[in-house]
């Protein structure tokens, strides 16, 4: 009926934006094969010609896949080669579509969404040191999200998504749980270009630019030609995963410490 017919086309082309999950899920009978890359500052004192404007410099490396197992219900799991202090992620995902925006009824989209970490880099033998891995769930990091998103107009999408992180081990005056708040936006160009755009602000008083902490902030385009899509951004973000970019974004946008990333993404049938 018309007043529960979901919209014609999603109000994100991706389950991904850039750094964020979108509130997409993968439509039923869907794998989707991952590969990204987060390389190092573009310009600056760590990027120009010396580095090839840091395209030598490979600061983090996603490969993975995501699995549609129902319209609403996809799970993941991908391996990334981390960018904070807990190296070589295992990183698996949950995500579910609650409500699905409409026509005329449902004014929003709205997920959940979960994904949980797991160091696979050696344990040191240096008690001080955060890979100390006096216990394996000190090897672990979660992070739990709802994701609501509006598309009020064919060209253009918001979404908003708190966020909490909990981390089982922490540095020194660190706390363990950081709750956040994500915001994106897609702007449609053409059928098949968008800018993309998405934020990461973490509410901690120590996650500050004094103790060196910055919110995640990035920009990109995205290209859809039906099987593929293709994302390049500039992004502060070293890391690539949730569990990674919340807690532990360093780089400054107006110290010139961003960097070129990209996306492939290659949808299958099953």
């Amino acid at each position: 009926m018309l007043f529960s017919q979901e919209l014609a086309t999603p109000i994100f082309k991706d389950t991904r934006i850039i750094n964020a999950a979108s509130v997409e899920t993968l439509r039923g009978k869907k794998i989707d094969v991952r590969i990204g890359h987060r390389f190092g500052d573009l310009i600056g004192d760590a990027g120009g010609w010396q580095t090839f404007y840091g395209l030598e410099s490979a600061r983090d490396v996603l490969i993975g896949l995501d699995i549609g197992l129902s319209p609403k219900f996809m799970v993941g799991v991908n391996r990334t080669k981390g960018s904070g202090p807990l190296k070589q992620l295992i990183n698996t995902s949950l995500k579910y579509k609650l409500i699905s925006q409409t026509e005329n009824s449902n004014p929003i989209s709205l997920s959940a969404y979960t994904i949980v970490s797991v160091s696979t880099m050696q344990s040191s033998t240096n008690p001080d040191a955060i890979n100390f891995f006096d216990a394996f769930a000190h090897r672990m990091v979660y992070t739990a999200q709802l994701i609501a998103a509006k598309r009020f107009s064919n060209g253009f999408s918001i979404q908003i998504a708190p966020s909490y992180t909990h981390r089982n081990i922490v540095e020194f005056d660190d706390t363990n749980g950081i709750i956040s708040l994500g915001l994106a936006s897609r702007i449609k160009m053409t059928k098949v270009l968008g800018i993309i755009l998405d934020a990461n602000i973490p509410f901690s008083d120590f996650r500050s630019s004094e103790n060196g902490y910055y919110p995640s902030l990035g920009v990109g385009l995205e290209i859809d030609t039906g099987g593929h899509r293709f994302q390049f951004n500039l992004t502060n973000s070293k890391a690539m995963s949730e569990n990674d970019y919340i807690p532990y974004t360093t780089s400054n946008w107006s110290d010139s410490q961003f960097r070129l990333g990209f996306t492939i993404s290659r949808l299958f049938n099953y």
